[in-house]
């Protein structure tokens, strides 16, 4: 799937390499997104943070299916 923004419940939104199975999302290279500092919504992050977006490392985050609100496509790697 590519690099995604991954919106799960709970309030987690992550980004990374997606990799998806029937019941579970695999998300490599994963940095949780803290602070998007955006204006114009979680979207305007598809081309990378923003100077004041703040990331975390997480490494490999395996969520289940279930747990996913929606994907938004990146157009390049962040």
């Amino acid at each position: 799937m590519g690099t995604q923004i991954v919106v799960l419940d709970r309030g987690w939104v992550y980004v990374g390499k997606v990799i998806r199975t029937n019941d579970e999302v695999r998300i490599e290279n994963a940095r949780c997104i803290r602070r998007w500092e955006t204006n114009n919504g979680l979207g305007q992050l598809r081309d990378g943070p923003l100077a004041n977006t703040i990331l975390d490392d997480c490494g490999i985050v395996i969520t289940p299916m279930s747990a996913v609100i929606h994907f938004i496509k990146c157009n390049r790697d962040w």
